[in-house]
């Protein structure tokens, strides 16, 4: 496409995470005059552009020439917000990799799912041979792509990317369901839909989940869906064999596969959509879902303890995540469900969990910023101040059948550097338990 000239240009890069720093990269190979930019107060960076630190310049920012912002800078910060009114165009990282990009793409979005989806769409790709990058919110930042060799580029898209994206045009793209989060960023659930949304814009193939409201407006052509109601064209579950179909036939026995849960059954729906419409052959896309295994702190089972499975679903950092995992799990459990969640909830409405926690979970373990606004909705809740705790807790309290959960519906960067430190606190918790 290259339909923007960067040569010369004054540019001021917000934002010196791994995405920032790949625009300065790339901004320098275009003969960009880069000035780079950090709310931080102090880091350690050897930069070949002058590095701003501490309050944002707005005066700076209002004589650029483009301004590139980082997915972790709020589009409504008051500098940025200025040099928006000044008339200066604010772009993200996926706006300059979609004006540069030539490759097809294939694009996922949504609250939940994104990352699992997008490994699985890319496992079913080299299933079927085909010359795979994969990036974006996941991994590697999306220009650290455009100079290699691919047949088709995946990308996970974050709220945070698609808000500064105009030009991305996905052969094939998906919302894979859309649930309160990041409202403290993006104000409303209104707001947050028509961004989502929004990369269906330019695609040429929509996938769609045909039972999210959220996900479909009447104007939105869709190519294939998904779903667990039953459809007679796309994709959709057969509870009583457990299997998904597709244009109501036998697809894929879910006993063969190593992903367990109904929301990952959807999960695998989406993919194998994506995957079809691309020209991927139904064998490579069967076998890719059966061997995928999950990935790190999304409901993956770290152990089992005297026949009590622990799941670590740390990734589950809002609302929708965590009653996907307790819906998801609910149908397969012997025993009783055990739950762990609390943390930063991002003022999120948790009371929608309510009905959910009080027909599935047999006791609630509470931490965090935000935990006792979960713990008042179960009538079995104990409040703890440690994960660690909260294993010994879920320990007492278990026996051979149960299943303990760690999906906390909220944040971790209230206790914990990440989600990832969460999971892997949760996890040493566990095996210090069972020593």
């Amino acid at each position: 496409m290259n339909t923007v000239t960067l040569a010369n240009k004054q540019i001021v890069v917000v934002g010196m995470g791994l995405t920032g720093l790949s625009c300065v990269r790339f901004l320098l190979t275009k003969g960009a005059n880069v000035t780079a930019m950090d709310s931080r107060n102090e880091l350690t960076l050897s930069l070949e552009v002058p590095l701003i630190l501490g309050k944002l310049d707005a005066n700076r920012l209002i004589n650029a020439d483009l301004i590139v912002l980082s997915p972790g800078v709020d589009l409504y910060t008051p500098a940025i917000q200025q040099a928006v009114d000044a008339g200066v165009q604010v772009v993200g990282d996926i706006e300059l990799f979609a004006q540069f990009n030539s490759r097809p793409v294939i694009a996922i979005t949504g609250s939940n799912g994104k990352s699992t989806v997008t490994h699985l769409v890319a496992d079913m790709c080299q299933a079927a041979g085909k010359k795979v990058l994969m990036g974006g919110n996941i991994g590697v930042p999306a220009l650290d792509l455009l100079d290699q060799h691919a047949d088709v580029i995946v990308l996970e898209l974050s709220s945070f990317q698609l808000e500064t994206t105009y030009s991305l045009k996905p052969f094939a793209a998906t919302v894979l369901n859309i649930s309160e989060d990041h409202l403290d960023r993006h104000r409303d659930m209104e707001t947050y839909q028509r961004i989502k949304l929004s990369v269906y814009q330019n695609c040429e193939h929509r996938i769609c989940n045909r039972d999210d409201n959220w996900c479909v407006t009447e104007n939105t052509k869709v190519a294939m869906s998904f779903g667990l109601t039953q459809s007679r064209t796309g994709f959709s579950w057969d509870n009583k064999n457990a299997c998904i179909l597709f244009d109501n036939e036998t697809f894929l026995d879910s006993k063969s596969c190593l992903l367990v849960g109904v929301h990952n059954m959807l999960n695998i729906q989406a993919a194998a959509a994506l995957a079809k419409v691309f020209g991927i052959d139904d064998n490579s896309i069967q076998v890719a879902a059966q061997k995928f295994g999950g990935l790190p702190h999304r409901c993956q089972t770290i152990a089992f303890v005297d026949q009590v499975r622990w799941i670590n679903d740390s990734k589950a950092t809002n609302v929708g995540a965590t009653l996907a995992a307790i819906n998801g799990l609910a149908s397969t459990i012997q025993g009783q469900l055990i739950l762990i969640a609390g943390g930063d909830g991002k003022g999120a409405d948790f009371s929608v969990m309510a009905p959910y926690l009080q027909k599935s979970v047999a006791l609630l373990i509470t931490l965090g910023k935000d935990g006792d606004k979960i713990a008042c909705l179960h009538g079995n809740s104990i409040s703890v101040n440690s994960i660690q705790e909260a294993v010994l807790t879920a320990a007492r309290h278990s026996q051979a059948g149960d299943v303990v959960l760690l999906s906390p519906a909220c944040a971790s960067l209230d206790m914990f550097v990440s989600y990832q430190q969460r999971g892997e606190c949760f996890a040493q918790a566990v095996k210090e338990c069972a020593a």
